[in-house]
């Protein structure tokens, strides 16, 4: 009865609205779900036929920095054919010195992060079921900009690399001399 009230393009804004916060009930719902053998048996409620099938499709994605192998390499595979696949192609122009992009991205730890961060967040807005229609834009306002000015800076992830060429000197050394360590006596 409310949707017939909603002047124009409200219902569809409105149906958008419910996507969402069904997407965010089910990840509430298993988020707060007790973990471990007996998280069965102290669920305060049986759910429903639909919320039983939305939990066994429902599977949090992790994230890469958190994995080892050799799931970080299955991982790290499947980002690459996103951004090799999807984002250069159909997002990044010529690099330059305001806009920089690494060839060698993925031996940039922190572009690793942030470029599965953003695909994480492609895979969800992307999907009408669980961001309506407006998710695309979502992703591009709250995602994708923010990603890339912080990734193509000239301070940040590639700083030291230009078009075409990956610096590794400069990288942060594996282990940072310290004014708190004190040398070992060799008596």
């Amino acid at each position: 009865m409310a949707d017939s009230l909603a002047p124009g393009g409200l219902t569809e804004d409105i149906e958008d609205l419910k996507a969402q916060v069904r997407a965010l009930t089910a990840q509430v719902k298993t988020l707060t779900q007790p973990a471990g053998p007996d998280a069965e048996e102290t669920a305060s409620d049986d759910p429903g036929p639909d919320e039983a099938d939305d939990e066994e499709h429902w599977q949090f994605p992790p994230f890469i920095l958190l994995l080892d192998s050799p799931d970080y390499e299955g991982e790290l595979r499947a980002l690459v054919e996103w951004v090799e696949g999807v984002l250069v192609p159909g997002y990044l122009a010529e690099a330059s010195a305001d806009a920089r992009w690494c060839h060698r991205w993925t031996d940039h730890p922190i572009a690793v992060a942030r470029l599965h961060a953003l695909w994480l967040a492609w895979q969800e807005l992307t999907d009408p079921a669980t961001s309506g229609y407006t998710g695309p834009s979502v992703w591009h306002r709250d995602h994708y900009d923010p990603c890339m000015r912080e990734l193509r800076a000239s301070t940040g992830s590639f700083q030291g690399c230009v078009k075409g060429e990956h610096q590794v000197a400069h990288r942060m050394p594996a282990l940072v001399p310290s004014a708190w360590t004190l040398p070992v006596d060799s008596e």
